[in-house]
């Protein structure tokens, strides 16, 4: 039987009855894929070299860095034209991005869960037996085959980004290919960062050892330095040594403020109706209100700011505005919360999060270096129309009181773990390129 935590609080008060919020049954290496070391080593270096870069410039570290809780402490990202590194990155000068990057650098924790089968903030990326490699993704049935699941194909489709990984039009080879839609095959994008990885000798050999075949003539893939990157990801960030951890498997008592928070959070406040289980995430799409800034997710043809969220992938108007519920694993730490990251206050989100007219009420806050000669950051927030749309789409929740807030807030912090957050292989001091990291 799984552990139950005594609800005594809100409605079971009020009505005089008993209630009892499940608790869920803790992480073990069952719920976890099974990681090979030297791929991982691997994949770290790749993780923090430019090479996978369009002008060599930025690695995925740029945007998911352990000293920002693999995240990047920005509201919205600056990948390509920024100089720096988390909150103090900016644009450069003399080569000034086109726009922010549209939504905010989600956390990496877990992702070698099994149960996450969906991923990006639309869950553009998912796992479909009804496509030839499992997978369905933007690129449909171009897609390649050889990706080790969800996670690998996430891992990549930033170096296809002109405003993350790729450059700008025209700058380099990599975005050529990409503005001409070479993607797959010889010459395309993939295969242009394969030859530059395969060109660098300790790669090829660490490459060679796990993959035998390319010591015959078989071509380095780019799905084989993708698998690399997410067994990296998987290994580094896999979070299940938090207090709450150490709860659930029955080691150490929760705090009683945390308790009192746990309570709530899995009983009548409601909050696992959407953040279920460990993980805290029923890996589904809910439209929450939460405060749309930046460029939006529009095509450059297009003049609005708006991101409709799931509906982009779907096409389903009844997903307008849902986004993935996010594991709230190490939640403390990876702030600016929300898809675009309008929130630097967690209380305060927490105080309006599902609420009627909470984007109303919102003060415009967030985590931006100055950025004017780009679209307004604030376009959807200023307009009453699209505000209404987005406030008539969301679901509205039990608002909470002034004193569950901060125990509500406890319960989040206990699932904050240190071990997770530093990474497991940590920083290499170099990489094989010998471009200069970001860290």
């Amino acid at each position: 039987m799984k552990p139950a935590l005594w609800v005594s609080t809100g409605l079971c008060a009020l009505i005089g009855t008993a209630a009892w919020a499940e608790m869920p049954a803790p992480m073990t290496d069952a719920d976890y894929t099974a990681i090979d070391q030297a791929e991982a080593r691997l994949g770290r270096d790749l993780f923090y070299d430019p090479i996978l870069s369009g002008n060599r410039n930025i690695s995925c570290a740029t945007c998911h860095h352990p000293d920002f809780a693999t995240g990047d402490g920005l509201s919205l990202g600056m990948g390509e034209g920024g100089i720096g590194l988390g909150p103090a990155r900016h644009p450069d000068p003399n080569d000034l991005p086109e726009q922010r990057i549209p939504r905010n650098s989600p956390a990496l924790f877990n992702l070698g869960a099994t149960q996450f089968t969906r991923l990006f903030h639309d869950g553009r990326v998912e796992q479909d037996p009804k496509h030839a490699n499992g997978l369905r993704t933007p690129l449909e049935d171009e897609m390649l085959t050889g990706f080790s699941g969800i996670l690998s194909a996430q891992n990549m489709f930033p170096v296809l980004s002109p405003d993350e990984m790729a450059g700008h039009y025209q700058e380099n080879d990599v975005s050529k290919a990409v503005r001409s839609g070479r993607i797959t095959g010889p010459g395309g994008a993939w295969d242009i960062i394969a030859q530059r990885v395969w060109a660098i000798p300790s790669y090829r050999s660490r490459f060679e050892a796990l993959h035998p075949e390319l010591t015959t003539g078989a071509p380095l893939t780019f799905p084989q330095i993708s698998n690399a990157i997410a067994a990296f990801v998987a290994e580094e960030w896999r979070s299940d040594t938090s207090p709450f951890d150490a709860a659930l498997r029955g080691e150490t008592p929760l705090s009683p403020e945390a308790q009192a928070g746990a309570d709530l959070f899995y009983g009548d406040a409601g909050c696992s109706s959407c953040h279920a289980g460990a993980l805290q995430t029923d890996h589904d799409f809910h439209a929450m209100a939460a405060p749309q800034l930046g460029p939006g997710k529009a095509e450059r043809f297009e003049n609005h700011s708006r991101d409709e969220g799931r509906m982009r992938v779907t096409g389903n108007p009844k997903d307008r505005f849902a986004f993935r519920t996010p594991s709230l694993r190490n939640v403390m730490k990876t702030g600016p919360w929300g898809h675009a990251g309008g929130a630097t206050d967690l209380a305060a989100f927490l105080r309006g999060h599902g609420q009627p007219e909470s984007l109303a009420a919102y003060t415009a806050t967030a985590t931006l270096p100055a950025f004017p000669k780009t679209k307004p950051d604030w376009a959807i927030l200023e307009d009453p129309a699209e505000m209404a749309a987005i406030e008539a789409a969301s679901l509205h929740t039990r608002p909470l009181s002034e004193a569950e807030i901060p125990q509500i807030l406890a319960f989040l912090d206990s699932l904050t773990d240190p071990t997770a957050i530093k990474g497991r292989l940590g920083v290499p001091e170099s990489v094989p390129s010998g471009l200069k990291m970001d860290k």
